[in-house]
């Protein structure tokens, strides 16, 4: 049976309020996006794949809703289509559909965080032809040293200058590692898939939750901690971040939000004999 992209959905973190909000989907060929694995390799995790043999990734971004703060984390693929032959599909463009789901408007959210400035994390910085910020009244965060990185380095991951580099010039701020954005919201700096990538710690009462980012890519990545994904700028650093939160995360009561998982992007890391698990829900 083929995994579907995760659907919406919405958590109580204590008295905060946090929403998965779907943008879209991708499909991957799976040991081109994880080149350390291959194809005997994935028989144990061909339930994440689809019937051509790809592995499944849903694309998103993350609602914090806070007292009266309303906070926006990563802003999914856009309003487009992608098609890479023999690599990938990807289509998005309904993140501001889900937001409205939420009972949320654009003019309401008062913060974007960027985990990081890939892509497909970035894609509804602006809309229309004329480039006008989506989220015109947030401020918008990044990480200290990512804003820097994408300005000199473009590549095929990299964030489109015209509709999201230009714009966010003279809005963009940087923010630091343990940073408090709200109430019971914080951040954390894990970098190594890009140089400023960041996680977003919440908390309230005895009640915690890690929105990841893309310290995990795929649930095969906690079995399989050695498959670094294809977009890691510093494949070691990414590897020592994702083994060091795996360890924090494994057998607690901390609910993680990872947005490429399929079929459900909530979850907690278990504690196996000899190997990790991932539990749904």
């Amino acid at each position: 049976m083929t995994p579907a992209p995760a659907p919406q959905d919405s958590i109580a973190v204590g008295d905060i309020r946090l929403t998965f909000l779907p943008d879209g989907e991708a499909h991957f060929s799976p040991t081109l996006m994880f080149p350390a694995s291959d194809e005997a390799a994935w028989h144990a995790h061909r339930g994440l794949l689809d019937n051509e043999g790809r592995y499944v990734t849903t694309l998103g971004g993350f609602l914090i809703e806070t007292g009266t703060r309303k906070i926006v984390v990563d802003l999914g693929l856009g309003d487009v289509n992608v098609a890479i032959p023999d690599f990938v599909w990807a289509r998005g463009g309904c993140l501001l559909e889900s937001l409205e789901q939420a009972g949320v408007s654009p003019q309401e959210v008062d913060t974007v965080i960027y985990t990081h400035m890939h892509s497909d994390h970035a894609g509804w910085t602006t809309r229309g032809e004329e480039c006008a910020l989506t989220f015109a009244s947030a401020r918008h965060l990044v990480g200290r040293g990512e804003w820097e990185f994408w300005r000199d380095n473009p590549d095929a991951f990299a964030p489109d200058a015209e509709s999201v580099l230009i714009p966010l010039e003279r809005r963009i701020d940087t923010a630091s590692d343990g940073q408090a954005i709200a109430p019971g919201v914080n951040l954390q700096a894990t970098p190594g898939h890009t140089p400023g990538h960041q996680s977003v710690i919440i908390s309230s009462g005895s009640a915690r939750a890690v929105i990841l980012g893309d310290v995990l890519h795929c649930p095969a990545q906690i079995v399989e901690p050695e498959w670094s994904v294809l977009g890691d700028v510093d494949p070691d650093l990414a590897r020592r971040t994702r083994d060091r939160l795996l360890a924090e995360m494994e057998g607690s009561e901390t609910i993680v939000g990872c947005s490429h998982f399929p079929e459900a992007v909530f979850g907690r890391v278990l504690q196996g004999v000899g190997k990790r698990s991932w539990l749904i829900g």
